[in-house]
C-alpha cells in the first residue's frame, strides 16, 4: 500500500469556526469525536470501578458499610454504567470513530454531522441516567436488566433511567448506520473487501448488529415506560401481561449486544498480534468471515439465558445447540491468533501483554459459557456467582482488556506521545493477578451454590468472599498504575514517531498525531 501523509499541524490544532472548548464540542472531525468518547467512557468506567469496590467491600461485612436497600441500588447502578455507558459503546465509538476512516483511507466518516449528533445523543442519554440517581424515588434498584414486573412496580426512579438507556440505544443505531455506510462507500482505491484491516471487518459486523438488534431493546424499554406512566400492562401479570415476554425481548437484544462489545475487541487483537509477532495474520479470510458468522448466529442464542424461566425441552435443546454453534467462529479466531504467534519473532512490548491476556481470559469466559450453555449444568449454576464470574471474564477479561490493549497500541498515534514500558508492564501484571483473584473465586462460590445479587450469605461463603474482595483491591491498584502511567505520558512522554511498532495498516503511514483531514492525497492500496 502507498499513502502520502501530511506534515501539517495535527488535528489538535485544527483552526475552525469555533475556539476553545467549543472547537471540540462542535467539531465534526471523527478523531476529535473519538477522543471525546474516550474521555467520557473512561470517566464512567472509573465511577463503575469505585461502585464495584464498594460492592466487594460490603460483601465482606454485610450491613457495616451500606444497608440492604443501598446495596441493591449500588450494584444496579454499577451494572447500568458499566454495560450501557462503557462496554456496549466502548470500542466502536472511541477507537472505531478515531481509526475507521484512517484505516480505509478516508478523510472522515460518511456522515460527519450525524457523527456529531450521535455524540450529543450519547451525552443526553448519559445525563438522563445520571439524573436518575438523584431524582425523587432514588437510584434504580432493579439490576441493570430492568426485569419486569419489578421494574414496573418499584418505587425507585426507573422511568428516567430507562429513558436514558433508550436514548443511548439511538446513539448506538446511528453509529452503526454511519460505520456500515462508511465502509461501503469510502474505501480507498484498491481497498477491496479482502484487503480491509480486520478491525474494520469487526466494526462492519458490529454495525449490522447495532442496526438490527438495538431497536428491539428500544421497543422493550418503551413498554416499560408505558407501564410505569400510563399503567399499560405489557409485562404485568395482574393486568394480563407476561413478564416472560420481557425476558424474551430483553435477551433478544442483549445477547447480540455481547457481540457489540466483543467483536470490535477481537478486531483489536487481530491487529495487534501480527504486528508484534512480526508475521501476517494466519488465515485472514477465516478471521474476517468468522466475525460475520459470530454476528449472524448471535441473534439466535438468547434463549440460553432463560432455561430456568420456563420453556419446552425442544426449545432448550435447540438454544443449547446454537450456543455451542456460535462458539465455533470464536474458536477459529483464537486458533488463528495462536497460529500467528507460532514461530513468530514476538516483540515483548506492552500491547502484546494485554492482547495475550485477552486471549487467555476470554478463552476461560468462552469455555465456561459452554458449561452454562449445557442444559444440566445450567439448571445447577443459573443465578449463582458462577454466572457473575463468567460474565466478567467475557466482558472485562474480553472487551475491557481489549480497550486497554487498544489504549497502549494506539496511544502514540492518538496523542503523539510514547509511554514508559516498565510501568505499563507492572500495571498489567498487577491487574492480571487482581482480576483472576477477584473473579475466579466467584466460579468456586457459584459452584458451591452462592446466589448472585444477595446482600448477605451463610458464614461458609465468607473465606471466598474475602479472597474476592482482596482481589478487587489488587485489580484497582493495577488500574491506578496503568492510568497514572498513561496520564503522565500524555503530558511528559517523548514525541512518538509515525510508526513506533512496525504496523502495516494506513494509520501508521501518517504523522502522530494525525493531521486534520488524515491524508493530503487519497492513498492507493496496492498490497
Amino acid at each position: 500500500m502507498e499513502s502520502t501523509a501530511s506534515e501539517c499541524e495535527s488535528f489538535y490544532h485544527e483552526k475552525g469556526k469555533y475556539k476553545g472548548i467549543l472547537s471540540w464540542l462542535m467539531s465534526t472531525d471523527h478523531k476529535r469525536i473519538g477522543i471525546q468518547y474516550l474521555v467520557a467512557l473512561l470517566t464512567f468506567f472509573s465511577v463503575g470501578v469505585m461502585l464495584g469496590l464498594l460492592i466487594r467491600l460490603s460483601l465482606i461485612a454485610p450491613g457495616t458499610f451500606i444497608g440492604q436497600e443501598t446495596y441493591n441500588r449500588v450494584f444496579s447502578v454499577h451494572g447500568i454504567i458499566m454495560i450501557f455507558l462503557f462496554i456496549i459503546p466502548g470500542v466502536p465509538v472511541a477507537f472505531g470513530n478515531f481509526f475507521l476512516p484512517i484505516m480505509i483511507g478516508a478523510r472522515d466518516v460518511a456522515f460527519p454531522r450525524l457523527n456529531r449528533f450521535t455524540w450529543w445523543t450519547y451525552l443526553a442519554g448519559a445525563t438522563l441516567v445520571a439524573l436518575s440517581l438523584f431524582a425523587a424515588g432514588g437510584a434504580p434498584d432493579t439490576g441493570w436488566t430492568f426485569y419486569a414486573p419489578y421494574s414496573i412496580r418499584a418505587k425507585a426512579n426507573i422511568t428516567l433511567a430507562v429513558t436514558g438507556v433508550f436514548v443511548l440505544g439511538f446513539s448506538s443505531i446511528l453509529t452503526g448506520i454511519n460505520f456500515v455506510t462508511t465502509i461501503h462507500r469510502l474505501r480507498a482505491p484498491g481497498m477491496t473487501w479482502f484487503k480491509l484491516p480486520l478491525f474494520v471487518w469487526t466494526l462492519y459486523a458490529t454495525g449490522w448488529v447495532q442496526l438490527l438488534a438495538t431497536p428491539v431493546l428500544a421497543i422493550t424499554l418503551v413498554f416499560i415506560i408505558l407501564g410505569r406512566v400510563f399503567g399499560v400492562g405489557f409485562f404485568d401479570p395482574s393486568k394480563g401481561g407476561d413478564p416472560i415476554l420481557y425476558e424474551h425481548l430483553f435477551w433478544t437484544y442483549s445477547h447480540p449486544a455481547v457481540y457489540i462489545m466483543v467483536l470490535p475487541a477481537m478486531g483489536i487483537i487481530s491487529e495487534v498480534i501480527p504486528v508484534f509477532a512480526r508475521k501476517k495474520i494466519f488465515g485472514y479470510k477465516a478471521v474476517a468471515l468468522s466475525a460475520i458468522g459470530i454476528a449472524s448466529v448471535g441473534y439466535f442464542v438468547w434463549g440460553h439465558h432463560m432455561f430456568t424461566s420456563g420453556m419446552s425441552d425442544t426449545a432448550r435443546i435447540i438454544f443449547s445447540f446454537i450456543t455451542f454453534l456460535v462458539a465455533v467462529p470464536s474458536g477459529i479466531k483464537i486458533f488463528n491468533w495462536v497460529s500467528t504467534l507460532y514461530k513468530g519473532s514476538i516483540v515483548g512490548s506492552a500491547p502484546i501483554y494485554f492482547a495475550l491476556t485477552f486471549i487467555f481470559l476470554f478463552s476461560i469466559g468462552g469455555l465456561t459459557g459452554l458449561i452454562i450453555g449445557s442444559l444440566e449444568p445450567n439448571l445447577q449454576l443459573h443465578g449463582t456467582y458462577f454466572i457473575v464470574a463468567h460474565f466478567h471474564y467475557v466482558m472485562f477479561g474480553g472487551a475491557g482488556f481489549a480497550i486497554l490493549t487498544a489504549l497502549h497500541y494506539w496511544f502514540p498515534k492518538m496523542f503523539g506521545r510514547m509511554y514508559p514500558e516498565r510501568p505499563a508492564k507492572i500495571g498489567w501484571f498487577i491487574l492480571f493477578i487482581g482480576f483472576n483473584v477477584l473473579y475466579f473465586s466467584m466460579f468456586i462460590l457459584g459452584y458451591e451454590g452462592m446466589p448472585r445479587r444477595y446482600f448477605d450469605y451463610p458464614a461458609r461463603y465468607f473465606p471466598l468472599h474475602l479472597v474476592s474482595t482482596i482481589g478487587s483491591w489488587i485489580l484497582a491498584a493495577g488500574l491506578a498504575i496503568i492510568a497514572g502511567n498513561l496520564l503522565r505520558a500524555l503530558f511528559k512522554g517523548p514525541k512518538a514517531p509515525a510508526d513506533p511498532w512496525g504496523g502495516r495498516t494506513l494509520e501508521w503511514t501518517i504523522p502522530s498525531p494525525p493531521p486534520a483531514e488524515n491524508f493530503v492525497e487519497t492513498p492507493v492500496i496496492r498490497d
